[in-house]
């Protein structure tokens, strides 16, 4: 599903990209001779794992498709500081005014799939998925959710309309556990349904009330380990709430199936990167 939507969604987001920025035209970019050409690489600054190519691309491409393109790295490649990633040749006009869209979209997707690589390697030997959620940046979801996985973790649902999560405030609605599981079931008899619980009597609850996936909120490890044992592989087991780093692994060895987690895409760091014209 991701590709498809990424086919459908990149261009658009590209557009739009180059839409707020150069809104009716670069009138610095104006300055430059119309017939001007240029060449230019793009360099990392930092350690990083590249993602987002094709993004660059696009916003090139939308300006002036003679501008040619050539990478040195592929999305999911680490790039060390000082290394060359990709060297351009083309109309000069353009290629100032998609510059700073360009690596926006580099700097940020590599960014995701650098920071998504260190919490894969985290748990590097468990049998633990790390999955994204949708706290991701607006408009960047279907970007963000293939830099994730470009980094070595995986997807969570891609939005509302594709998978089932009944958090507290549904449960609060619905009435009970049991009564929002049925409602699922009767809306969506074809969708696995995951539901939230807060303690171990809402496990047992989840259970009874024949729930696919249990999202184990911030539970301590001594409750992670209890809630393992009382579902004796009956569900999924979903760990979610303060993840980092530095518990991480820890969470993942208690036995849960995954480890859901926002920081993957709402507490990157934008990968330093340069542009620099030749003289």
């Amino acid at each position: 599903m991701l590709l498809e939507i990424l086919e459908e969604a990149l261009l658009e987001t590209v557009r739009t990209a180059l839409t707020e920025d150069i809104g009716s035209g670069d009138i610095t970019a104006a300055l430059i001779p119309a017939d001007s050409e240029a060449a230019a690489s793009v360099i990392c600054r930092e350690t990083a794992v590249v993602c987002g190519m094709a993004w660059f691309n696009a916003v090139f491409m939308e300006l002036d498709d003679r501008i040619e393109i050539r990478w040195m790295v592929k999305d999911g490649q680490q790039a060390d500081p000082g290394q060359t990633l990709c060297t351009l040749q083309g109309p000069a006009r353009a290629m100032l005014s998609g510059e700073r869209t360009a690596l926006n979209f580099l700097q940020t997707l590599s960014g995701t799939a650098t920071l998504a690589r260190s919490y894969a390697d985290a748990v590097s030997g468990l049998p633990v998925r790390v999955l994204d959620t949708r706290k991701t940046l607006p408009g960047l979801r279907a970007a963000q959710k293939y830099a994730v996985r470009t980094g070595g973790c995986h997807n969570h649902r891609m939005g509302l309309y594709d998978g089932i999560l009944i958090k507290e405030n549904h449960i609060m609605a619905a009435g009970s556990i049991h009564r929002a599981v049925q409602e699922a079931r009767k809306l969506n008899p074809a969708l696995p349904v995951e539901i939230e619980v807060e303690d171990l009597g809402g496990v047992r609850e989840a259970l009874e009330a024949g729930a696919n996936t249990l999202l184990l909120d911030n539970f301590d490890l001594a409750d992670l380990e209890a809630a393992v044992a009382l579902n004796q592989g009956k569900a999924n087991l979903e760990a979610s709430g303060g993840i980092d780093l530095d518990n991480l692994r820890a969470i993942a060895a208690t036995g849960v199936d995954s480890i859901s987690t926002g920081s993957l895409t709402k507490h990157l760091h934008a990968v330093d990167l340069s542009m620099r014209f030749s003289p």
